[in-house]
């Protein structure tokens, strides 16, 4: 891995030419940047989704709620999701929106400002380097990486662009939660010096699924892009991707990354410099390679001498909430749970259990969930500042569209990529067996070229991440 120096967004956007390599790699496209537009309050802003089975439909709900804002085009490779998405939106009086196939075409399309992609996880990079390439705008599903390295290579070319780029970590866009971290600044609860990640949810066995034909109406060769072409499977399709690790990264990339950003957040630090993870998949006999309990531990030197560490763990089916609370107005010892909706199937038989804590030299605190946090003062742990508040991610990237201020981004994907570094650097030491030592300066692990070589890993022509920006 070449070294290079770090450099600021701030000190490097400037407007530059695009290079279109990447695009005309796949279809000898003459690709020229679209101009740059200066969006007015009136002005209306045309979003295309891509990917819109699961979470794409998340994000058209979103983008449908905003004033000026159109769902101009819709993308996916499977044309039978299309076509129930434009019911579904006709049946919510969404408008009609163009449709897609390939992503190149939208990019093409001159009349899309932004693109919004919530494609599976070994495409993000890839397309978001592409629309940056295009002179889109682009928010990006979190793990905005599949692999560390293609990650770099996408924050090099925001860092290269003037365009608009939010990583899918929601939860930054929560005032409660923001108010928290701003509480932790404020040294509320002391020097912080650890933080802990929990993402305990209910993941039933997958089974296992032989291979059968292509679906009809699916483009399985641009579903698989980059990865390795494999025979088609059920369990290597629609959400169970996640649980191959040739699309995926497990749940501590699929719900654990929101955790971990927040904890790294939290403690204050970037990249890691001890890195070590154990686990496995354990009870089911089925199809997933992802381990479906894993606990990993990160530590970070920091200048003065000292050290902080972050503790996180992903556990599966019957499980526990960790945020026990033994003051009587929170149940006298009873467990509070992080994550629970009432009248659910998840919360007759336990809810998940999904939050952070932090742990500093005069007190603790709680991230419950997504919006709301609590704290405890001192030895006789008396209740602290509190508080709660919502927001909308998706929101704050139009307005960031509109305003071309990059500097307001909630989640800019520079710190997108620091917390998935952080998931790729535990992955690869569960899958090596081994502690991981990362030198954030030359961004390599030390002495351990299988570990590097994982993280850079390998693409299937001609969707390959470009070396060049």
């Amino acid at each position: 891995m070449p070294k290079k120096p770090k450099i600021t967004r701030r000190d490097f956007i400037k407007k530059s030419t695009k290079n279109g390599a990447g695009l005309a790699a796949l279809g000898g496209i003459s690709f020229i940047t679209q101009r740059e537009k200066v969006f007015g309050a009136s002005d209306r802003i045309r979003v295309a989704v891509v990917g819109i089975r699961g979470q794409g439909w998340s994000h058209i709900h979103q983008y449908a709620k905003i004033s000026n804002v159109e769902v101009a085009g819709i993308c996916d490779v499977d044309e039978n999701v299309i076509k129930q998405r434009l019911k579904d939106m006709k049946g919510q009086g969404i408008s009609e929106p163009k449709t897609f196939t390939e992503f190149r075409k939208v990019l093409e399309d001159k009349t899309i400002d932004a693109v919004s992609i919530a494609t599976p996880n070994h495409w993000h990079s890839l397309m978001g380097i592409w629309a940056i390439q295009a002179g889109k705008d682009v928010y990006i599903e979190k793990p905005c990486s599949h692999k560390w390295w293609e990650g770099r290579q996408l924050v090099r070319a925001v860092q290269g662009s003037d365009r608009i780029v939010s990583h899918g970590t929601q939860i930054r866009a929560s005032e409660g939660v923001s108010e928290a971290i701003e509480k932790i600044k404020e040294g509320v609860i002391g020097d912080v010096y650890l933080a802990r990640g929990l993402c305990y949810k209910w993941r039933d066995t997958i089974g296992r699924k032989g291979p059968e034909d292509v679906p009809a109406g699916v483009n399985y060769d641009l579903w698989t892009g980059p990865a390795p072409m494999k025979p088609f499977t059920q369990n290597r399709f629609h959400y169970n991707w996640h649980w191959i690790w040739d699309t995926g990264n497990g749940d501590l990339g699929n719900q654990g990354i929101h955790q971990v950003d927040l904890a790294r957040w939290g403690l204050g630090v970037g990249y890691p410099n001890k890195v070590s993870a154990i686990g496995g998949h354990f009870m089911f006999d089925d199809d997933q390679e992802t381990p479906n309990t894993l606990n990993c531990a990160f530590q970070f030197d920091l200048p003065n001498g000292k050290r902080k560490i972050l503790e996180f763990e992903v556990r599966h089916w019957i499980s526990n909430s960790e945020s026990r609370i033994g003051r009587p107005e929170f149940g006298g010892g009873k467990e509070v749970p992080f994550v629970g909706a009432a009248g659910t199937k998840e919360q007759k038989r336990a809810p998940n259990s999904i939050g952070n804590l932090y742990y500093g030299s005069n007190g603790r605190m709680v991230i419950n969930g997504y919006d709301s946090y609590r704290t405890w003062i001192g030895p006789e742990q008396e209740a602290g500042p509190s508080g709660k508040g919502g927001g909308n991610l998706h929101s704050n990237f139009i307005d960031c569209v509109r305003s071309r201020k990059q500097e307001n981004l909630r989640s800019p994907i520079e710190e997108g990529h620091i917390s998935c570094t952080l998931v790729h650097l535990a992955n690869t030491s569960y899958r090596l067996g081994r502690t991981l030592n990362f030198n954030p300066l030359t961004q390599e692990v030390i002495g351990d070229d299988a570990a590097n070589r994982m993280l850079r890993g390998q693409y299937r022509a001609p969707y390959v991440v470009p070396e060049k920006l």
